[in-house]
């Protein structure tokens, strides 16, 4: 299997398949998955003619369990050694929850030429986190007892996540995919718990505010509705108005783990906006709508 070795000595999992002279997309797995998340991202686009990468962060998957180094920069530089290993340029970077702040956190620290554009999907910018500055961000306290579960009592709790509000599973009449709450729970239990439980912070607390402002490349914001892990009234439709070249889809009553769930909606739509031939993508302007309940 192939690894690319970090500075401290972390070996980092990825995956790299099609043509070397295709363009090159790199997918940012949320928490606490790996690489694997994006199955049927990969063969999609594997098949539309792209080179396809992904990897799995420090401390999950198959990468090195750390125990230092679970926080974005870190994360960020980590994708800088792996883009240097494989010498990307004009790639594009896309990005699912916690991989949605690690992909922003390392477009706005990028080599020149090596990002053409970014992809934020069910993604936690700007701020999780409930603060003054961030008031209707969601209560540390609710981060804390993720921090707990995932400490004490993760073989459970990566049951109960899946089954419940990431895949939108505890909604009246949604149809329940045993399958996709196994392959969850399977990604999950292979990484570091340590790891695991640091990553918490980074994807909560970490203000992605000046990433998102100092961006230059095009940035698509893909959201549901009815996300309920990270929810899109403090996240995209607050992200879409700090982006100089943003782009905002909003899926009517989606969940977070949309690109899963709904691989046959989104596909199409982030290949289409890729090649820039989506008219159906509306402006910025034109999505800041209020957002049914």
């Amino acid at each position: 299997m192939p690894y690319v070795t970090t500075a401290d000595g972390t070996e980092i999992f990825y995956k790299d398949w099609g043509s070397r002279d295709a363009t090159p997309i790199v997918f940012h797995h949320g928490w606490p998955l790996s690489a694997d998340d994006w199955d049927a991202q990969m063969m999609y686009f594997l098949g539309k003619g792209y080179r396809v990468i992904a990897h799995d962060r420090r401390g999950h998957g198959r990468s090195t369990q750390t125990d230092t180094g679970n926080e974005m920069d870190t994360y960020a530089a980590d994708v800088a050694t792996l883009t240097d290993h494989l010498d990307l340029k004009g790639a594009i970077h896309v990005g699912h929850s916690t991989g949605g702040g690690e992909a922003i956190h390392y477009v706005a620290r990028a080599k020149p030429g090596r990002v053409a554009k970014a992809v934020l999907i069910g993604a936690v910018p700007p701020v999780m986190v409930k603060s003054d500055k961030n008031p209707g961000g969601t209560p540390i306290e609710a981060f804390d007892q993720i921090r707990e579960q995932t400490a004490f009592n993760r073989a459970q709790f990566y049951i109960d996540l899946p089954t419940g509000p990431f895949y939108g599973f505890n909604r009246s009449g949604a149809k329940i995919i045993q399958g996709v709450i196994d392959n969850w729970w399977r990604q999950g239990m292979m990484g570091g718990i340590k790891a695991h439980t640091d990553c918490v912070k980074a994807f909560s607390e970490t203000d992605f505010t000046d990433d998102l402002k100092s961006v230059d490349v095009p940035v698509l914001l893909m959201h549901g509705t009815d996300d309920q892990i990270v929810p899109i009234a403090d996240a995209a439709l607050i992200g879409i108005t700090l982006l100089k070249h943003g782009t905002l889809k909003t899926y009517e009553g989606f969940p977070h783990g949309m690109a899963t769930t709904h691989a046959d909606v989104i596909n199409p739509d982030l290949l289409a906006w890729i090649e820039g031939e989506d008219s159906e993508v509306a402006s910025a302007a034109d999505e800041r709508e209020p957002i049914p309940a």
